[in-house]
C-alpha cells in the first residue's frame, strides 16, 4: 500500500491508476516484440555442427578452347573487344592478364574479371558483360533416324523440339522415344529416355531436358510390322502403341472383296530365335517385326 493513497483526492487516484495501465501495456507490447524478433532470428548451429553442403549445379553453357567471346567494360571502351579461349582454357585481357574461364559459363568469368579489375585498383566497381559469340564446345551431335544428322550448335535453353528441327526434323519412320546421351562425372555414358509424344498427347509429360557441349541425341528406327495378303495395301508399316490386329489392316487399306478378318495369322519371332505362327483375334495385339497374313474367307 502505497503511503497516503487513501487520503489522495479521486481524480489522483484515476490519474495513478491510467499511469499505471498504459505502463502495464508498454511493457507487454515490448516483451511481445522481443519473442517476435526470437522467432524470426535464424537458427545458430551448434558448435562444432556444420550445415549440410548443397553441390551447385554445373553451368549449362561451359566455356572452352577455341570460342570465341565479347567482352565490354562498362564506361571503359578501350577495354572492349573479342577474344578467343586458348587452348590452356584462358583468355588474355587488357590489364587483367590471362583468367582461366574453362569450364565456366559466360556469366561467372564477368563475375571473375570483375573481381579481377577491382582487386588490381584498377577500377573502383567494374561492371563486365560477356558474350559467348562462336562455340566450338557447345556442339551436340544429332543421330539416327533425322534428315541431317549432324553436330548443332545448342544454347541453355535449347530445347529438343529446337535441336531436331537444326537437324531437318526426324523421318517418318523414327520412334516416339529417343534417348540423351550424356557422359557422368567418371566418363561412363548415360543413357536418358525423351518421349517426345509429349508434345502432342496431353497425357504424357513435356520433356524438360536440357543440353550440354559434347551430349549426343539417337533418334532409333520406330519398330515395324509386316502385313501381306487380302488386305489393299500390304507392306511394312509403323507399329503405334496398342495397335491391335483390326487396327493392322485398317492401317493396310482394309480388307480386299475376298479377305476376312477372321482367317489371319501372325508370324512371330520369339527370344529364343524360333518362329512361331498362330491364329491371332482381332483384339490382339500386333508386335514389332510380326508378319500378319490376311487369308482369304472360305465362303
Amino acid at each position: 500500500m502505497i503511503k497516503g493513497l487513501d487520503s489522495m483526492p479521486a481524480v489522483g487516484k484515476m490519474r495513478l491508476n491510467w499511469f499505471w495501465t498504459v505502463l502495464l501495456c508498454a511493457a507487454t507490447c515490448w516483451v511481445s516484440s522481443l519473442h517476435a524478433l526470437a522467432a524470426a532470428a535464424p537458427p545458430v548451429a551448434a558448435a562444432g555442427v556444420q550445415s549440410p553442403k548443397i553441390d551447385a549445379a554445373p553451368p549449362s553453357v561451359q566455356l572452352g578452347p577455341g570460342d570465341t567471346v565479347a567482352i565490354k567494360v562498362f564506361g571503359q571502351p578501350d577495354m572492349d573487344g573479342t577474344v578467343s579461349v586458348a587452348d590452356d582454357g584462358t583468355i588474355h585481357l587488357p590489364l587483367v592478364g590471362s583468367v582461366q574461364v574453362a569450364g565456366l559459363s559466360p556469366d561467372q568469368v564477368s563475375r571473375k574479371v570483375e573481381k579481377a579489375l577491382k582487386d588490381g585498383s584498377f577500377l573502383v566497381n567494374p561492371h563486365v558483360t560477356l558474350t559467348l559469340t562462336q562455340s566450338v564446345n557447345q556442339l551436340v551431335a544429332v543421330l539416327g533416324e533425322v534428315k541431317a544428322p549432324g553436330r548443332y550448335q545448342v544454347s541453355s535453353n535449347t530445347s529438343i523440339f529446337q535441336l531436331l528441327a537444326q537437324a531437318g526434323g526426324v523421318t517418318a519412320n523414327s520412334a516416339d522415344v529417343i534417348y540423351l546421351i550424356r557422359s557422368d562425372g567418371d566418363g561412363k555414358p548415360t543413357r536418358t529416355p525423351i518421349n517426345l509424344k509429349g508434345y502432342t498427347d496431353p497425357t504424357s509429360q513435356l520433356p524438360t531436358q536440357k543440353f550440354k557441349g559434347g551430349d549426343s541425341v539417337f533418334v532409333p528406327h520406330a519398330d515395324l510390322f509386316y502385313i501381306y495378303g487380302e488386305v489393299t495395301q500390304p507392306n511394312e508399316y509403323r507399329l503405334e502403341d496398342g495397335m491391335s490386329v483390326v487396327q493392322a489392316i485398317a492401317r493396310a487399306g482394309g480388307l480386299t472383296p475376298r479377305g476376312s478378318d477372321r482367317r489371319v495369322d501372325i508370324k512371330r519371332k520369339s527370344a529364343d530365335g524360333s518362329v512361331l505362327t498362330f491364329r491371332a483375334k482381332q483384339s490382339d495385339l500386333v508386335q514389332a517385326n510380326d508378319v500378319v497374313h490376311v487369308k482369304e474367307s472360305i465362303f
